[in-house]
Parts: structure tokens; C-alpha cells; sequence
């Protein structure tokens, strides 16, 4: 190879390479931001420490909308950012934030966020693609969110499963449904616009 047509193809590696960087941080920043968005429009539950928010909602559509390893790297980063002190988690009972507040009473609920997501981008990737399987793969990765919150809240506060399911997993059933078929309905209809533009 010449010295000249190097040189002019170094530049162009580094330039591919720097996009195909980019693109990546790009999709994880702007989808970090969105979870955290969605983690504050809260609704406190006065019989629980675990409030309600839309953040389940964002995991679950990121995970049909994105690749398995896309996805765990944003819902990491959201998870780092807010260890960090960075105001992403839900505003809850407790003037807590930080780590403390990742280690608080719904610290299960958001460590299990790259597992969920995880785990839906995966089944969706290897279902057929249509509104049925979104449902019954958004619904796969809630159940791990509730499944994980509860554990932990149970660890936390000495309380049988029971007292753990009554106050971390039943209260967030049918916001969850709502919260699943509109992950489902988005991501299907996204799907399909994309199909039709190409």
C-alpha cells in the first residue's frame, strides 16, 4: 500500500471508528435520560415506602426497542449516574439519595432494571415480533422487577414474603398491565413505521 492512499485511509478509520463509538453513548445517554424522566413522575403510596412511577415503563420499552447488550449498558449507566448522587431515581418518603438511596427500600426494583431489560430485549429478539410476544416479553421483564423488589424489600425490612408482596408487588399490578401494553403497543407501532420507511 502507497504512503499516500494510508495516509488518506488513516483518517477515515479513526472517523468510522469514532462513530461507531458515538452512536452508542449517544443512545445510552438519551435513554438514561429518559428512564430518569419517567422515575420522576411518581405517585407516593402512603401504605408502602415504594412509590409508583413510570420507570418500569421506560425499562420495558427500552428493551424492545434496543439490543440486549444496549440495553443493560444504559440501565447500568442510569444505576451509576444515580449512585453518583445524580437526581434519576424517584423522589421517595425518605430524604435519601445517592447510594443510600439505591440501597434504600426500592433498592431491588432498580438493580433489577438491567436484568429486565435484558431479559425482554433477548425474548424479543427471538419471538415473532408481533403485539402478542411484546406483551408477553414486557410482562417477563416486569415480573423480574417485582419478583427482585420484593426480595429485597423483604431482606430489608425482616418481613415475611407475604407482608412483601402485599406492599411491593400486588399495589403495582394493574399500573404495571397499563405500563406493559403501552411498551408493547409503542415498540410494535415503532416496528411497523419502520418497516413501511424503508
Amino acid at each position: 500500500m502507497s504512503k499516500e492512499l494510508s495516509a488518506q485511509l488513516d483518517p477515515l478509520a479513526a472517523q468510522t471508528a469514532a462513530s461507531a463509538w458515538l452512536r452508542p453513548a449517544a443512545i445510552v445517554l438519551s435513554a438514561s435520560a429518559l428512564v430518569a424522566a419517567c422515575a420522576h413522575v411518581a405517585l407516593p403510596l402512603f401504605f408502602t415506602p415504594v412509590p409508583l412511577t413510570l420507570a418500569p415503563f421506560a425499562v420495558l420499552l427500552l428493551g424492545l426497542l434496543l439490543s440486549p447488550r444496549l440495553g443493560a449498558a444504559t440501565l447500568a449507566a442510569y444505576l451509576a449516574e444515580g449512585a453518583l448522587g445524580l437526581p434519576v431515581f424517584a423522589p421517595g418518603p425518605l430524604a435519601s439519595s445517592g447510594l443510600a438511596h439505591l440501597l434504600g427500600p426500592t433498592g431491588g426494583y432498580l438493580l433489577a432494571y438491567p436484568l429486565a431489560v435484558t431479559l425482554v430485549s433477548f425474548l424479543w429478539r427471538r419471538s415473532g415480533r408481533g403485539f402478542a410476544a411484546a406483551l408477553a416479553c414486557a410482562a417477563a421483564g416486569n415480573l423480574a422487577i417485582l419478583a427482585c423488589g420484593a426480595v429485597w424489600l423483604a431482606v430489608l425490612t425482616h418481613a415475611p414474603a407475604s407482608s412483601a408482596i402485599t406492599l411491593g408487588v400486588l399495589p403495582f399490578l394493574p399500573g404495571d398491565a397499563l405500563k406493559i401494553a403501552a411498551a408493547a403497543a409503542l415498540a410494535t407501532g415503532f416496528q411497523r413505521l419502520r418497516r413501511q420507511t424503508r
